[in-house]
């Protein structure tokens, strides 16, 4: 019997060196770490907890100031003093206030590569799947003693196939498979599975949408999700700095937990209605929804083709009276580049607001974007949690950023294939 991917990743990064087999317990070597400022205090203090006088492997850990950016209140700063101070005492690499969201991050600066083993303090670390790597979320304690000793112990996951049967239409996004997903299995209904998404529906995505792909199976619970390597793959990590590439294939004869079918060449665009990320339904089916506010951003649409979906669709137009549009890149370089092509200009000139790269409008904890009373917001961030944003009275639904942009100019939800611009494919 053959193996998965996820099989052949995580042993290959064993004493053994040989593929895995799901269910098994392996110690397995880790390639490279990232711990965000949510999580650097409960890292820290696993740290002193072992009592080790180095950290050899902290060298190969991101340290990223992302969530409380910028710090809203002194608890905050003072966690951002520590980890300058860490990222200078262990060697870590420290990215400040401003410089994007962890999940971008890593992979523009070649932290990730095909085949390599990659940990988070944070869920959707799966983002990094879309790389060919197996990358997953862990807590603190967890990381701790990686940087100590450039190992972890894993579970091997079973893993789901899921093939993506021929490319989206135009106005049709990676997001919007996910949202599918989601309401298919279920907000945590493959729980500690691996996915392997396969497929023509795949291999015509950009990279851009892949990242999309493998981020949002932290709602549905995956342990993590995993992509084929391809030209487009080798050609991004080789731009960004990465590692020399080892792709890895599963074997045609791999015993797969589950194989499901998507056909994402008839794929309408979808939307989670408020408060349930499983509650998905084709976003014709919720026209008549008003909207108040529209959030293009967050570690799973922030990415330069998100930015570039809002400035089609809102390019010499004007957002409807009444509607707060907030875009937010995903890094520093991801503004820049926005900024350089005029995508900037477009939605401000539309009435929009562009935020410095961070978490803060996905979270809220930075109290950058609040709904009031009674008010939609409509985003294409992953979580739509009752009081996600700060206020519980108000509701969130969540889309493509394409859907997002189309109906911050019509006042109500909108299929943005209806909209000049909303059928604008990356290239």
């Amino acid at each position: 019997m053959g193996h998965t991917i996820a099989e052949k990743i995580l042993g290959s990064h064993t004493d053994a060196g040989t593929p895995a087999k799901a269910g098994e317990v392996v110690v397995a070597k880790v390639d490279s770490t990232m711990i965000h400022d949510a999580r650097a205090d409960g890292a820290f203090s696993a740290v002193e907890r072992l009592g080790v006088d180095s950290l050899p492997f902290a060298k190969n850990t991101a340290l990223v100031i992302d969530h409380f950016s910028p710090p809203p209140n002194a608890e905050a700063a003072n966690t951002h003093v520590a980890m300058r101070a860490f990222a200078e005492k262990h060697g870590a690499r420290l990215f400040d206030v401003g410089s994007g969201i962890c999940h971008q991050l890593m992979p523009e600066n070649g932290y990730v590569t095909c085949g390599a083993m990659v940990c988070g303090t944070d869920t959707h670390s799966t983002t990094y799947g879309a790389f060919n790597a197996f990358a997953t979320g862990v807590e603190g304690t967890d990381l701790s003693v990686i940087m100590a000793t450039g190992k972890n112990w894993f579970r091997v996951p079973e893993t789901i196939k899921v093939m993506l049967n021929g490319a989206l239409q135009p106005g049709v996004w990676a997001k919007d498979v996910t949202l599918y997903m989601l309401g298919k299995f279920g907000a945590e209904g493959l729980n500690y599975k691996a996915i392997e998404y396969k497929g023509s529906g795949v291999s015509s995505m950009e990279i851009d949408d892949r990242m999309t792909l493998s981020n949002h199976a932290a709602e549905l619970g995956a342990k993590a999700a995993i992509l084929e390597a391809d030209d487009k793959t080798t050609s991004w990590l080789k731009a960004h700095g990465a590692a020399a590439p080892n792709p890895v294939t599963a074997d045609e004869d791999a015993n797969y937990f589950n194989s499901i079918e998507i056909d994402t060449a008839n794929l309408t665009p979808q939307i989670a209605r408020k408060h349930l990320i499983d509650d998905v339904v084709p976003v014709p089916d919720m026209t008549k929804q008003k909207i108040n506010v529209a959030l293009v951003g967050t570690c799973t649409n922030g990415r330069f083709d998100d930015v570039r979906q809002v400035a089609e669709i809102v390019r010499g137009k004007k957002i409807a009276q009444g509607v707060r549009l907030v875009v937010t890149p995903a890094s520093r370089d991801i503004y820049l580049r926005a900024e350089k092509e005029g995508l900037i200009r477009d939605i401000v000139e539309a009435g929009g607001s562009v935020d410095s790269a961070g978490c803060g409008t996905c979270v809220g904890i930075t109290n950058k974007l609040i709904a009031g009373d009674g008010e939609t917001v409509i985003t294409s961030a992953n979580r739509n949690f009752q009081g996600r944003l700060g206020n519980y009275e108000s509701d969130i639904m969540v889309s493509s950023s394409a859907t997002v942009a189309a109906s911050a100019l019509t006042g109500h939800v909108t299929d943005p294939r209806e909209i000049e611009g909303g059928q604008w494919r990356a290239a």
